[in-house]
């Protein structure tokens, strides 16, 4: 019974139309940042290195190289902060977390890219 409140008040806080993106995927994540009364969107782009939770706690993380060194950021993928999520490249993995990421440089860190056959006449 309680769990059926829980979801019934999480219901309202949840994003009706979610990006699809994936673990490895490369995506460009538009987030809304306030500086004063103004209102502006900044970019972070990255991989995708993990994904946890449900519901309204579903978070995803994004790492990217900024002069050398790894940044990586969490965001909640039903925040209302979130403008959009863009995927600019599908990457092949077989592990649901990827922290071994963090250890690699240079080209190691690239990720094999998901081919997706689309048939054209």
């Amino acid at each position: 019974m309680s769990q059926q409140i829980l979801d019934h008040v999480e219901s309202n806080s949840l994003k009706t139309e979610i990006d699809k993106f994936e673990i490895g995927d490369t995506v460009d994540v538009h987030n809304r940042i306030l500086e004063g009364n103004k209102e502006r969107t900044q970019v972070f782009n990255g991989v995708v290195i993990a994904r946890s939770g449900s519901g309204s706690r579903e978070m995803f993380t994004v790492r990217r190289i900024v002069s050398g060194e790894g940044v990586e950021r969490k965001f909640p993928v039903h925040s209302p902060k979130i403008a959009k999520i863009v995927v600019k490249r599908s990457g092949v993995t077989r592990r649901a977390k990827l922290y071994y990421l963090r250890d690699r440089v240079g080209k190691a860190v690239r990720l094999r890219e998901r081919r997706t056959d689309v048939v054209t006449k």
